[in-house]
């Protein structure tokens, strides 16, 4: 009996063993993408050319560069094979002429096989920006955008947010549709989606998710929808009769639904009741920095969703409603055709301390190291398992940045600004640990702060610099003053040739204490004050981000890249998971730049390679 229960013992305790073994290097998966190749001209005589490293390939990959004409022989353009930034300045192209350019990877001293060719038209014009033309309907303005690869063949295409008439929460009328259409970059099109009249226009409605949901290579796209909702092969979802619209242009009754769409044709492919129903009405208020309630919808229609990793393996979306009092996370798998529900958060009523604790956004990360995927909601922190991990107390705040933050002590940190009214008390901007909710330093105490930004943006100081709306300066992360807050509180983007982040507003790029490096003449940014980008992402190219802006005229979108030549190299920054997934959620509620899950900037060490697998395409 004694030997029967030390050997069962020894077999738990190898089991244990050999679970942890295969947790710990448990492998996301994530897209398989191409070089990304990208090239335009820079000036008369010049062609700026880029491509990216994927997080799977080994630091010593090295490059050749390639240039051909029709018919003609490829030349190879580096005399001795590239070993530093994934960029080059072509300056003996005939522009005259159509010229293609592709690379071919140096391992080991040999060259791999010819990566997919970018084709840069004759007399292309000198620009650094792609035009992708839309079929903008009349009356619609192109809002947010995200990405994923929807055909399989290892680049990215576009789901655009086309919006009409839209109402915030708090302001009655009738809104238009929202539509959705999707395009590959060289602007052919693929669908589109019109959620129907039962679906409310807002920048706190309609929140969409676009991700490789079931590891089949291809990505999904995911929202609520309602009666009358036409996917994109012309079906409706549920019955298109149905006008649920009072009064005052608020729908506050009828059913919700949540549809998984194909990616490849905007098919729906299942759908489901929304998690959670709006219930009563007058249930959504709290103890938010805005503690009141109100029975018009104005906070029970408050949505939020994300992708996340809550298994270490597999990605899931979680759809959110509520902040300012009771929230409700909701997580769903998709997986071999079946929508499932994982678990459901909900805070319940205004007395749960978790209560009035949302943000106007969220973000994704592994908070606590075990390489499954926690979301914080901000000032708030939901576990993998849909469990609450913790919450600081700090209320509702309509800004949020989640990354390494302070490269000098373990983990990540998380820089929020708070509303701070009527009545309440208690800081206005802070940072505080990932893991813990420990607050680290705060400020601006009692005041109600509505914008603030974190990232390192002095190409001088290691770690990132914080400001806000009303902060009189720029911080350290210890709190510390060192300098002047840079004018704008919006977005960031990196941009020039070293590793510090630019400052993006409205259509223009800023360097911190260097004056402007770039302005979009002809395009502009969405959603007013705010003044954010359809989207800011990397794309293509090196790891430096592109900029994804509306033109005037609002028939296009217009794809800037850097053409700053830089020596520093990286792996592409969506092969990181915590970015890949910041780029999911761009474009929820208040739009908020992406952070890396580790430091990236002035001083940083070589960027850890990222725990993933690459998903092959199912054709």
């Amino acid at each position: 009996m004694v030997y029967k229960m030390n050997f069962l013992k020894k077999y738990f305790i190898w089991v244990l063993i050999i679970f942890s073994i295969n947790s710990a290097y448990a492998q996301r998966e994530m897209e398989k993408l191409g070089r990304g190749m990208i090239a335009v001209r820079q000036g008369k005589d010049s062609v700026y050319v880029g491509w990216r490293i994927l997080g799977t390939e080994p630091d010593d990959i090295a490059f050749n560069l390639y240039r051909s004409t029709a018919g003609g022989t490829a030349v190879k353009l580096n005399q001795v094979v590239l070993t530093k930034g994934t960029n080059y300045i072509d300056v003996t192209a005939n522009l005259s002429l159509a010229n293609s350019y592709f690379v071919k990877a140096v391992l080991d001293g040999k060259e791999q096989e010819a990566s997919k060719a970018f084709q840069l038209s004759a007399q292309s014009p000198i620009q650094q920006y792609l035009t992708l033309p839309l079929r903008t309907p009349a009356g619609y303005t192109p809002n947010d955008a995200s990405v994923g690869d929807l055909n399989g063949d290892g680049e990215y295409d576009i789901v655009l947010h086309q919006t009409g008439r839209g109402r915030d929460n708090s302001s009655n009328g009738i809104t238009d549709p929202p539509i959705f259409q999707a395009y590959q970059l060289d602007g052919t099109f693929l669908w589109e989606i019109n959620l129907g009249k039962n679906i409310r226009e807002g920048a706190h409605y309609t929140q969409f998710m676009v991700y490789d949901l079931d590891g089949d290579g291809i990505a999904e796209f995911a929202c609520k929808t309602a009666d009358g909702t036409v996917d994109g092969k012309g079906k409706v979802i549920g019955d298109s009769t149905k006008d649920y619209r009072n009064k005052n242009g608020k729908i506050l009754d009828g059913p919700e639904f949540f549809t998984i769409f194909s990616g490849k044709t905007g098919e729906a492919l299942a759908t489901t009741d929304y998690i959670p129903s709006r219930g009563n009405i007058g249930g959504w208020g709290g103890r938010g920095g805005n503690g009141k309630n109100d029975n018009s919808g104005n906070r029970a229609d408050r949505f939020n969703a994300c992708i996340a990793y809550l298994d270490g393996v597999h990605p899931s979306v979680v759809m959110c409603r509520g902040y300012y009092g009771r929230t409700v996370l909701a997580a769903w798998d998709w997986r071999e055709g079946k929508l499932t529900s994982r678990w459901v958060f909900d805070t319940k009523d205004g007395r749960n301390p978790y209560s009035g604790m949302g943000n106007h956004g969220l973000s994704v990360a592994d908070v606590d190291g075990d390489g499954k995927d926690e979301i914080i909601y901000g000032s708030m922190c939901v576990d993998d398992n849909g469990k609450g991990l913790y919450t600081t107390g700090l209320r509702h705040g309509d800004a949020l940045h989640v990354s390494d933050l302070d490269p000098e002590r373990p983990g990540l940190e998380v820089f929020g600004v708070h509303e701070i009214e009527e009545g309440t008390k208690g800081a206005g901007a802070a940072v505080y640990d990932a893991k813990t909710g420990e607050i680290l330093w705060h400020g601006s105490e009692d005041e109600d702060v509505g914008r603030g930004v974190a990232d390192n943006i002095d190409h001088t100081r290691y770690g990132a610099q914080m400001w806000w709306s009303g902060s009189n300066g720029l911080f350290d992360i210890k709190g510390n003053h060192v300098g002047e807050a840079p004018r704008s509180t919006n977005f960031l983007i990196y941009w020039d040739a070293d590793l510090s982040r630019e400052l993006l507003d409205g259509n223009h790029i800023d360097k911190y204490r260097g004056g402007r490096l770039f302005t979009a003449n002809g395009a502009v940014s969405n959603n007013g004050t705010k003044s954010t980008p359809t989207l800011s992402a990397d794309l293509f190219g090196d790891w430096r981000e592109e900029l994804i802006l509306r033109a005037y005229d609002n028939q296009s979108l217009r794809i800037y890249t850097t053409t700053i030549p830089t020596e520093h190299r990286n792996y592409t920054l969506m092969h990181d998971p915590q970015y890949r997934l910041s780029i999911a959620w761009q474009n929820v509620g208040y739009n908020q730049p992406p952070h890396t899950g580790f430091y990236f900037g002035f001083g940083m060490k070589k960027a850890p390679k990222p725990h993933i697998v690459l998903v092959e395409p199912k054709k």
